[in-house]
């Protein structure tokens, strides 16, 4: 073998050796993120599911709250259940589904990657614009400043500014709010398109598809009928909470698995 061959020997060797590990490395940060899509999405569906503060209701007799000043005596009584009705964990619950998106993103790119790119754009943007609507911080502050001053035009001025607050974002109210109305709604169209995706791929399954799409399109019929029929609310968002619940438990498993087997195949 001539120089000038061996030396384009070792240059090849030395590029798939570079190719390899490159390869390893990309395959090793996806398995992150199945990981942490999966655990996210199993905590989503067991501790923080949406709207908490309407289940903590079941068990704990909810006071009048249709007034400024009573939700300031809450927070002031039982910060913790004030908080929880104002939605607070809502908050911890739409940031570990920032997470499962990013994990769905990750496991169903190659099935259908205009649609999984899409519905994760509009489940992060929903995401968003739920962090910069939920007044949950907004009115403690208020409270604590309303208990530490005995102005009686100072408390005026905090009910006026909680009032505000309040039309931002009225929990429990069947319209809470511009903000939160369209987090709702970029959230159902993104689980409905991740939904579809599901189908075209193998990981997850139908039932899995289908428990999300069913769940998905409870809650678009939610965003189009509350205001017509506002009685069907509450028994719509119900039936897909409880989907919900069961569809982000059973994206958590699938995802754990999928990156146990790629690091078994991998021999990682």
């Amino acid at each position: 073998m001539s120089i000038a061959n061996k030396a384009r020997l070792e240059i090849l060797e030395g590029q798939q050796q570079q190719a390899e590990a490159t390869s390893e490395t990309t395959a090793s940060a996806w398995w992150g993120i199945y990981k942490a899509g999966g655990a996210a999405a199993l905590i989503a569906g067991v501790l923080f599911r949406r709207n908490l503060g309407a289940e903590i209701s079941l068990f704990i007799p909810r006071m009048q709250l249709d007034t400024v000043s009573g939700w300031f005596a809450l927070l002031r009584d039982n910060r913790l259940l004030g908080l929880a009705y104002l939605n607070f964990f809502d908050i911890v619950d739409y940031a570990l589904l920032g997470l499962m998106f990013l994990g769905l993103y990750a496991a169903l790119r190659r099935a259908s990657q205009s649609i999984i790119v899409i519905a994760t754009a509009l489940g992060l943007v929903g995401i968003a614009v739920y962090f910069a609507s939920n007044t949950a911080f907004s009115m403690l502050s208020l409270s604590d400043q309303y208990a530490s001053t005995s102005s009686e035009a100072q408390r005026a001025m905090l009910l006026a500014a909680g009032q505000a607050v309040l039309a931002i974002n009225s929990p429990g109210a069947v319209f809470q709010g511009t903000g939160i109305y369209m987090s709702f709604l970029l959230l159902a169209v993104a689980g409905l398109l991740i939904s579809i995706a599901m189908l075209q791929s193998e990981l997850f399954g139908r039932v899995t598809a289908y428990i999300g799409i069913l769940a998905c399109v409870l809650d678009l019929v939610y965003c189009i009928t509350f205001a017509l029929a506002p009685a069907l609310t509450a028994y719509l968002l119900s039936a897909a909470g409880l989907l919900l619940m069961i569809w982000h438990i059973s994206i958590g498993l699938k995802l754990l698995q999928l990156e146990r087997f790629e690091r078994k195949i991998n021999k990682v």
